[in-house]
């Protein structure tokens, strides 16, 4: 993910003084303060662990990736062809952003982060999803996680 110092200063400028909309409505979700949360990433990006089982067509479950792996170690068969991997190709925190996440954790603006993380398939059939997302859901409460970072792609 591009960083506003990572730009030209005119361009960062710009950016930082767009105005944000202020929303009137608040989150329908309660818990602890996003301090306090323990975050997994679930991704969409077809995305596993070298040595382990690439999802094949339209595959409706899940892999689970370690938190310690290597960034040469993570891998994408995603099928579609409108799915453009060039940013995954230049930093895989487009689709998979553990590093932030590890940044914002060391940073105390989030609790922790989870030591295991998972990727769907992107363009499956969510009906013949939902029972690995029940599964999977199950899988993050054992691990005490209490949000989840959504990355579709």
């Amino acid at each position: 993910m591009t960083r506003l110092s990572d730009l030209p200063p005119a361009q960062a400028k710009r950016l930082a003084e767009i105005e944000c909309p202020d929303f009137t409505t608040r989150p329908w979700v309660s818990g602890p303060p996003l301090s306090e949360r323990r975050i997994a990433i679930v991704s969409s990006a077809g995305l596993f662990k070298r040595g382990g089982e690439p999802f094949r067509g339209r595959d409706v479950d899940y892999r689970a990736i370690p938190g310690n792996t290597p960034w040469e170690d993570l891998l994408t068969s995603h099928i579609s062809v409108n799915f453009d991997r060039t940013g995954l190709q230049e930093d895989w925190n487009v689709a998979f952003p553990l590093d932030r996440l590890k940044e914002l954790a060391e940073q105390g603006v989030i609790g922790s982060v989870t030591n295991t993380h998972f990727s769907f398939m992107g363009a499956s059939d969510p009906i013949a999803m939902e029972p690995y997302a029940r599964e999977l859901a199950g899988r993050l409460k054992q691990e005490e996680v209490d949000s989840v970072l959504l990355t579709p792609v």
